[in-house]
């Protein structure tokens, strides 16, 4: 009896190990629950066959896969996927989900949206070290995340709403990306915050329409014609929602940026070998006037890269003094992620192009250098780099904005005279660049870093070197969106469309950084409104635009035509930075309003901020403004009109 006893209990060992070894060699289930998929009303139009936007599809599977991923967090309290295998599970749950009835989608956009299997795991490098929701609220602050709770809790379709939800989104990243320092990608927290909003502070949660249309900028389907009115209001509604305040979407875009490139880097390697200059000495590029520099050249011309010849850092590259053998000074840009659009010939071919610019008010390129990933020179790392001529006065921001120095403040002025010529010049540049050239150039970074200053304080707009070239009446839809918070315009921030008024908006926030000496987007602004648009705006439209000058113009004893001139300035500077494109100037009408030659016309009014209102002091009376981006983002159409 024992022995049968002693047999059975061999038995169930056995079958329990198999069961055991069985779940250890089977592959992870998908921790989300993709049920919603195909039963959530989201637009399908812009992934169903055949697909003529790749990225727009893209961008909406994204948003749609969001969902679940905020689902998991309010149920978990978990951000994203847990692990390299899970999220590959989830990738191709995803996409027999769209593939399977109602929906009926071609399998393969999945894989070409998400080509990398882990990409959607999360691990304390993610962000700020962020895995959970309760090390999000003790990364923002009690203060911020209880702000974004309150404004992104309630039921999300009515446009003042979803807006307040933008405003208290912002503050909350600023929070996150301050405590993330420089470890951490920025636009992951972004991420994270737009997650956070629909999981956790949204009361009806993220497969709600409204919630998912605001947080994620998802597009929702239209009503069938049978719908009832009431339906077909809530629905229309929910759509103008979508398209007006989409939170995450400068993310979208940057992220399926980063897919693609991910995806043809190997083969953009291979393919361009024959362009790298790093073993020859600098040449005349045939025909041109560029010089194909070589990385030994550069490297002894800046000390090996010294860290004591960094002169500037910026979100593409590092910029070093250098001396080359004639003598000659030069400013080297190293680039830090060398993946141009179309590979190491596109870039050459770009600079070719733009050496060939000669305009007083651009910083002459001379040319570049390319290396290839195995060059020993370089110790392994491919390389991209560009050499200018070197502004010995450096860039605008230190001439304008308050400098710390040993502790203290130290206001560097520019007198009237001066700022008018930094303002002026910098119009002609942007106006050659539109249309000196066939095809004309956007720039896509205008901001007073880029504008430097050469022996006679002359400005010269840089960095142009990276720009896109236009095409013939179109505007250009790209899906790296390149540029600063708080210089960017809505429809290219959100959007990716971008047209030669992408660098009229950016144009107008540098006039109003440079007549008020307020930057762009501070975080740090007492009053609330962090960005220098909404505040000129505010001050203008109460009448009060002598305000908006900075204290060293208003401290010089000038003449009323003097002041007249100036708060014209101001006054181009806010039409230019207008939410809506039709409202903008172009460049050549620009120079003429700041020149003097044409009337300013009246600004068009934009709507008032919905998000959360600040009290402001009129003398007379209480104010109130919000600290949101650059006045509400319109519907798309209109914006773009």
């Amino acid at each position: 009896m024992a022995t049968v006893a002693g047999l059975i209990r061999l038995l169930v060992a056995v079958l329990a190990l198999r069961a055991a070894a069985g779940a250890v060699n089977s592959p992870p289930a998908c921790p989300l629950d993709l049920g919603y998929v195909r039963t959530f009303p989201w637009d399908r139009a812009p992934c169903a066959p055949p697909v003529s936007n790749v990225t727009a599809c893209c961008m909406t599977l994204l948003s749609v896969l969001g969902i679940g991923l905020a689902a998991r967090l309010r149920a978990t309290g978990l951000f994203r996927l847990p692990s390299a295998p899970a999220s590959a599970a989830c990738i191709h749950a995803f996409s027999d989900a769209l593939a399977s009835p109602p929906l009926s989608l071609p399998r393969s956009l999945v894989p070409a949206c998400f080509p990398v299997a882990s990409q959607f795991a999360i691990s304390p490098s993610y962000c700020a070290g962020v895995t959970t929701a309760a090390q999000y609220v003790a990364a923002v602050g009690d203060v911020a995340a209880g702000e974004l709770n309150s404004s992104c809790g309630s039921n999300l379709t009515e446009m003042s709403l979803c807006y307040g939800c933008l405003t208290a989104g912002i503050h909350a990243l600023a929070r996150l990306t301050a405590a993330a320092g420089k470890t951490s990608n920025s636009l992951n927290c972004f991420y994270l915050t737009a997650l956070y909003a629909a999981g956790v502070s949204n009361s009806a949660g993220p497969t709600s329409p409204a919630t998912a249309a605001c947080a994620f900028g998802l597009a929702l389907s239209t009503p069938s014609p049978t719908a009832s009115p009431a339906s077909g209001s809530r629905t229309h509604t929910n759509i103008a929602v979508a398209t007006v305040i989409p939170i995450a979407s400068v993310l979208l875009v940057s992220l399926i940026a980063l897919l693609a490139w991910t995806k043809r880097h190997d083969d953009i390697s291979s393919k361009n070998r024959g362009l790298s200059g790093e073993r020859r000495p600098s040449r005349q590029r045939p025909n041109t006037g560029s010089v194909l520099f070589g990385v030994r050249e550069l490297a002894k011309a800046t000390g090996g890269f010294a860290e004591r010849n960094i002169i500037g850092r910026g979100g593409f590259g590092v910029v070093y003094r250098g001396v080359l053998a004639d003598g000659s000074v030069v400013a080297v840009k190293k680039m830090l992620e060398p993946d141009v659009d179309g590979g190491d010939e596109e870039f050459a071919n770009e600079v070719e192009i733009i050496s060939h610019f000669r305009h007083r008010n651009l910083v002459p390129l001379r040319g570049c250098c390319i290396t290839d990933a195995d060059d020993p020179d370089d110790h392994g790392s491919r390389q991209m780099l560009l050499v200018y001529d070197y502004m010995p006065n450096g860039s605008l921001d230190r001439y304008i904005f308050q400098q710390q120095q040993d502790g203290a403040v130290a206001v560097a002025v520019l007198r009237w005279a001066q700022r008018r010529s930094v303002v002026l010049d910098v119009a002609r540049g942007l106006e050659y660049m539109h249309y000196g050239v066939k095809p004309g150039i956007y720039h896509r970074d205008i901001k007073a870093t880029n504008i430097l200053l050469d022996e006679d304080m002359r400005a010269r707009v840089a960095d142009f070197g990276l720009a896109r070239r236009s095409r013939e009446g179109q505007s250009h839809l790209t899906t790296r969106v390149a540029g600063t918070h708080g210089y960017l315009s809505p429809e290219y921030a959100l959007y990716g469309q971008l047209t030669e008024r992408s660098d009229v908006y950016s144009f107008g926030v540098l006039v109003l950084e440079v007549m008020s000496g307020r930057p762009a987007l501070d975080l740090a602004e007492p009053s609330g409104m962090v960005l220098v648009t909404d505040w000129a705006w505010t001050l203008v439209k109460a009448g009060r635009t002598r305000e908006v000058l900075a204290e060293a113009l208003l401290g010089e004893k000038e003449c009323r035509a003097t002041v007249e001139a100036m708060e014209r300035f101001v006054l181009v500077g806010i039409l230019c930075a207008h939410v809506t494109v039709a409202c903008r100037p172009t460049m050549p009408e620009a120079l003429r309003m700041l020149e003097g030659d044409v009337d300013v016309p009246d600004l068009p009014d934009r709507p008032q901020p919905y998000g959360q209102r600040i009290p402001f002091d009129e003398g007379q009376g209480n104010f109130s403004a919000s600290s949101v981006l650059s006045g509400p983002f319109m519907d798309f159409g209109d914006m773009l009109r």
